[in-house]
Order: structure tokens, then C-alpha cells, then sequence
């Protein structure tokens, strides 16, 4: 046996995840998930095998083994649900393709592996007029609130409707970004680079707060700061769409992520092209943009009978 095979499995994660943080410069959140996944996973399997994983036993695992560990997930003490399941069963994938390149450890059976199958979930956007209401309310001034702070607010959610962005892909945005262009490059899932054209209204929102900001913007240094000048986390982005969506009465699925869904679901709306919309959202399939023309079919249809010559439009 291999001198690499006898490397033990809880070695090999750490080199996992630092190659995931170095090279594919994944976020701490996704790291931390893969690294709790496959813990887990090493660890069913030393109460299985009553002995110690290493890369040998890895790459020698039958189905049933691989099945064992999905089916004490499911049932354990604390059950995971199917989506969950599914990003388990994608972490451990992701450990072996990697470790096929460093180590050569392949395991055919784990192809033989079936995830659960999900539900599709639908975006809830945001209907036009309460986008709207939200980015006027985040622009508002209040007692107590600190002007760049009501300023940094409205950008950021400007931002995020008007550009369609992930709340982690503004917040990872640096000075060296600064001042905004027409285009804006970003980095998104994947370490994938996409280039997203910015409105007027977003560009002028950014710059009234960077103008009002009383941090310095450095090349390095985020955009978006915190009250005491550290980067703003996603969770004071999620706290703020809560208090707005108290003050206009919105549900609870007006979250930050849901100014993106807005942002796709009019775009289509209004005509825009569903392949364009996928490279605006940096999604790699297709299939991952047509949900939102499903959200709001009613308004495509409409717009397709206005526009095709076989369209019930008057004669």
C-alpha cells in the first residue's frame, strides 16, 4: 500500500479545505459546511468500520457503506432534511474528485449513489411597486441613524435590485472597485467572474454614500462598512430588510435575496432575454434562470402575444 493511502482522513480535510480556500477562494460559511459534512461523514464511518479512516479505507468503501452514512443522517439525532442531505452527499463528491487529483483515490461506487431528489423551490420576488418602497424607505432618514449609515443602506440595497446581485457578492465589493463604472465585474459562486452593467441610480446611490462614508475606501479594503468601520456583515444586511419589512407590512420573505429575485422577475417581465439573464446572474445552467420565467408567466405570455405576429394583438 501506498505511502499517500495511509494518510488518515481527518489530514486530508484540512488539505481539502485549504485547497478550497486558496484556490478556489470559497467563503468561510461554505468552508465551514464542508468541513461539518465531512467530519460527520468520517465519523460514521469510524463507528462503522471500528477502525481508523484513512485514505485507504476511502477509496475502498462499498455503496452500502456510502448508503449507511445518508441513511444515519436521516434518521440521527438531529434528522437532516433532503436539501441538506443533498449538500452532504455533494461535499463528499467534491472530496473525492479532489483527492483522485492529489492522491489518486477513486471510488466507482459512489457514482452508484443516489441523492434524494428536492422539491423546486420558486423565488418570491418582490412586486415592483414594494421594490420600490423598500429601496424609498431604506433612503429615509431616521432618529438616531447616522446620515452614512441611511446612505450605505439605500446603496446596498440599491445595489442589490438594481444589479441583481448575491448579498455576499456587494458585500465582497473593494475600493478598488471605486468609483463605479457603467460595469461592474464581479466574482460570484464558483470563483466565476461575470461583468454586470450598473443604472445610473445605483452608481449615484453608491457614490452619495462613499462621499458620506467616514471611513477611507482602500483598494483592499470593503466597500460596505459596519458602524465602527469593520466590513458589513450579511447578517446587519438581513437585520435591516426585517426592520423594513415591519415598517411596510411586507412578509417575511422580503429578505435581501429576494431584491435579486426581483431584480431577474422583472427583467423577464418587462422582456428582457432569459439567456441574458443568466449571465447577468452568473448562473452555469440554463435551467437555474428558467425558474423565474415560471414565476411570472402570466406577464411572458402577455408579452409574447403583444409581440409575435401570430399574437392576439388587434389587427
Amino acid at each position: 500500500m501506498g505511502t499517500g493511502l495511509k494518510t488518515p482522513a481527518h489530514e486530508a480535510l484540512v488539505i481539502f479545505i485549504e485547497h478550497l480556500r486558496a484556490e478556489r477562494r470559497l467563503s468561510q460559511n461554505t468552508l465551514s459546511a464542508y468541513e461539518r459534512d465531512l467530519d460527520a461523514f468520517f465519523a460514521h464511518l469510524r463507528d462503522y468500520r471500528g477502525e481508523r479512516v484513512d485514505l485507504f479505507l476511502l477509496k475502498n468503501l462499498s455503496a452500502q457503506e456510502f448508503r449507511s452514512y445518508l441513511a444515519a443522517r436521516r434518521r440521527g439525532d438531529t434528522p437532516l432534511c433532503s436539501r441538506s442531505l443533498a449538500r452532504a452527499l455533494s461535499s463528499i463528491r467534491s472530496f473525492y474528485h479532489y483527492a483522485e487529483r492529489r492522491w489518486d483515490i477513486k471510488n466507482d461506487q459512489l457514482s452508484l449513489i443516489e441523492g434524494p431528489k428536492l422539491a423546486r423551490t420558486t423565488p418570491r420576488p418582490l412586486s415592483t411597486q414594494a421594490a420600490r418602497e423598500v429601496l424609498s424607505e431604506s433612503a429615509r432618514p431616521a432618529a438616531g441613524v447616522a446620515p452614512w449609515i441611511v446612505a450605505r443602506d439605500s446603496a446596498l440595497l440599491t445595489l442589490l435590485y438594481g444589479a441583481g446581485l448575491r448579498i455576499a457578492e456587494a458585500l465582497a465589493l473593494t475600493g478598488a472597485e471605486l468609483p463605479l463604472g457603467e460595469v461592474l465585474r464581479i466574482i460570484g459562486k464558483g470563483n466565476k467572474t461575470r461583468l454586470v452593467p450598473l443604472l445610473p441610480a445605483a452608481r449615484e446611490a453608491v457614490e452619495v454614500y462613499v462621499q458620506t462614508c467616514p471611513f477611507p475606501m482602500t483598494p483592499d479594503g470593503a466597500i460596505f462598512r459596519g458602524a465602527r468601520g469593520g466590513a458589513m456583515g450579511a447578517r446587519a444586511a438581513q437585520k435591516l430588510m426585517q426592520s423594513i419589512r415591519a415598517k411596510l407590512g411586507l412578509p417575511a420573505s422580503a429578505t435581501p435575496h429576494a431584491l435579486r429575485h426581483s431584480f431577474a422577475t422583472h427583467l423577464l417581465a418587462g422582456g428582457g432575454d432569459l439567456r441574458a439573464l443568466q449571465e447577468l446572474l452568473g448562473h452555469e445552467s440554463l435551467s437555474s434562470t428558467q425558474i423565474y420565467a415560471d414565476v411570472d408567466a402570466a406577464s411572458l405570455l402577455r408579452i409574447y402575444d403583444k409581440a409575435h405576429p401570430k399574437g392576439n394583438r388587434p389587427r
